[in-house]
């Protein structure tokens, strides 16, 4: 099956995107009101877009978010909320025996429906597939964003944790804008193994997960010659390695999206300066040697 509803848009995205997988009770049990301002500081620093999942906190930061949300004083029409589903997750809100995967068209509709009622909006700037399934079928999945795209309940669509031949598999069928991978300093595979190039010459966004890597664990734990490198450039710069390592990030041609998952407001204010670095070629290179033995042929 052909989608007959083409994107005509290019979707827009704020370069940092805040996630909020650990705002709930996967994280710090945040009330209304510290996420409230966990939204507005995010605001403050540039960030207007907010990253999503159906299962986040065993389904229940979705709907915590938007009560939070519909508390402040942002317009919904500059900001931008993404959310994924397809993983059928067990847990005490679910009657799930096993987990699985589930792209049917009416459990991907049904998905999307929770998600605008939990936060409280009328349409998705972004639906992604949250992981690929060897059941998914092109046909049926391109019934569903078909319907949901000419129902303006989503803006456009895309893909997290695909590969290039899953995606080619997809998109003949459906138009697939972003894709959602694990990108880090410490976690580079994408750069080297042909994913960000599809992604160039196919025009799809990429959006990183995991965006600090192994940088979120204590200094002590990093590898040596990671420690010294980054040491060295976040004076050369300025500013922390946490900046630093996202600005690494949004250096590449592909136009990362570095989400970053912070609930922090301080920390979160760190994370903003990564929008002020302009690394050197050359500094990009010695970083990334910093972690892999021979970056350069």
């Amino acid at each position: 099956m052909k989608l007959t509803t083409t994107i005509q848009n290019k979707p827009s995205f704020s370069r940092l995107i805040a996630g909020t997988m650990h705002w709930g009770v996967w994280g710090k049990h945040m009330n209304t009101k510290k996420r409230l301002e966990l939204i507005e500081c995010a605001h403050d620093i540039g960030v207007t877009t907010f990253d999503h999942a159906d299962i986040y906190g065993n389904y229940t930061t979705e709907k915590d978010f938007g009560l939070a949300f519909s508390q402040s004083s942002l317009s919904r029409d500059n900001c931008q909320f993404i959310s994924k589903c397809g993983i059928a997750m067990v847990c005490d809100n679910t009657d799930y025996k096993t987990k699985h995967y589930d792209y049917r068209a009416t459990h991907i509709i049904e998905s999307v429906n929770n998600s605008l009622q939990n936060l409280k909006t009328e349409y998705l700037d972004l639906l992604l597939f949250h992981r690929p399934s060897p059941l998914l079928d092109p046909a049926e999945v391109a019934k569903a964003i078909d319907k949901l795209l000419q129902s303006g309940k989503i803006l456009s669509f895309g893909v997290s944790n695909f590969n290039p031949s899953q995606i080619d598999l997809l998109a003949a069928s459906v138009p697939i804008q972003v894709n959602q991978i694990e990108i880090s300093l410490t976690h580079h595979d994408s750069l080297l193994n042909g994913q960000l190039d599809y992604c160039q010459k196919n025009h799809i966004l990429p959006m990183s997960w995991g965006s600090l890597g192994i940088l979120k664990k204590p200094q002590s734990e990093w590898p040596t010659r990671l420690r010294s490198a980054l040491n060295e450039m976040a004076e050369k710069y300025d500013c922390g390695v946490v900046p630093l390592a996202l600005a690494w990030l949004l250096k590449h041609p592909s136009k990362i999206h570095p989400i970053f998952g912070t609930s922090n407001p301080q920390r979160m204010l760190e994370i903003g300066k990564a929008l002020e670095v302009i690394l050197e070629t050359e500094d990009w290179f010695f970083l990334l040697e910093s972690v892999v033995e021979k970056p350069c042929p």
